[in-house]
C-alpha cells in the first residue's frame, strides 16, 4: 500500500519544480540576450512600431521615464535626472552578451560625436554577477559614459507598463529633453540607426 501511494506523495514536489522552471523561463524571456518583443504596442500605448525593431512615440504621446539612478560600474554615482533638458540615450547591456559587444563601438562613436550637440549617454549594465567583467568590458571598448550597475534587472522593471520599455538585452532608449521616452530599439544598433533615432530629438524645440 505504501509503495502505491509513494508517487502521489512526491507530486507536490514535481509541481513545485515545474512552476519554478516556468518562472525561470519567463525571466529569460525578459532578459535573454538579443531576445524579447520587437513589435510596438496597440490600443492606448501611444507609440508606433517601426521597421527593424525600432519604435517611436509622437511628442504628445510619450511617457515619462522612471528614476534611473544608483551606483555605476566604475564605482561612482549617476542618475538620468542629472541630464534634465538634454537628449539622453540609455543603453542596456551585459558583458556576456555578444550583440552588446557588436554594437558598443557604434555607441561609443556616436556618444563622442554628439556630445557637443547636447546628447548624453547612460548605460545600464545587467546580469553581470560581479563588477569585474563589466569593468573589463568598459575598458576594452573605452566607453566614455557611465553605466548603472543593475545585476538583477531592477531598473528595467521601473519602466511603466505599456511604455517604450526595455524588454531585451541589448535595448536602447532615447529620452527627450522633457525626460520622456521617445524611441526604443530592441536589438543591437549600427551607427546609422542610432543617429536616426537621435537626430529628430536634437532638432526638437
Amino acid at each position: 500500500m505504501s509503495a502505491r501511494h509513494a508517487p502521489r506523495a512526491r507530486m507536490p514536489h514535481r509541481r513545485t519544480a515545474v512552476l519554478a522552471a516556468a518562472a525561470a523561463a519567463g525571466t529569460l524571456l525578459l532578459t535573454a540576450c538579443g531576445g524579447g518583443e520587437t513589435a510596438g504596442g496597440s490600443g492606448n500605448t501611444g507609440f508606433v512600431a517601426g521597421e527593424g525593431g525600432i519604435d517611436r512615440a509622437a511628442k504628445g504621446d510619450r511617457q515619462q521615464a522612471p528614476d534611473l539612478s544608483g551606483e555605476t560600474v566604475d564605482g561612482g554615482r549617476a542618475a538620468l535626472a542629472d541630464h534634465k533638458g538634454e537628449v539622453v540615450v540609455v543603453n542596456v547591456w551585459g558583458s556576456w552578451c555578444a550583440p552588446c559587444r557588436a554594437e558598443m563601438p557604434h555607441l561609443v562613436k556616436v556618444a563622442n560625436d554628439t556630445k557637443d550637440q547636447g546628447v548624453r549617454f547612460l548605460g545600464i549594465n545587467t546580469r553581470d554577477p560581479n563588477l569585474t567583467p563589466a569593468r573589463k568590458f568598459e575598458e576594452e571598448f573605452e566607453v566614455p559614459y557611465p553605466s548603472l550597475y543593475d545585476p538583477v534587472g531592477k531598473l528595467m522593471l521601473r519602466f511603466p507598463k505599456g511604455s517604450l520599455n526595455p524588454k531585451a538585452i541589448p535595448s536602447t532608449l532615447v529620452i527627450d529633453r522633457d525626460g520622456k521616452i521617445a524611441a526604443r530599439a530592441l536589438k543591437p544598433l549600427g551607427e546609422d540607426e542610432l543617429r536616426e533615432m537621435i537626430e529628430p530629438l536634437i532638432a526638437e524645440k
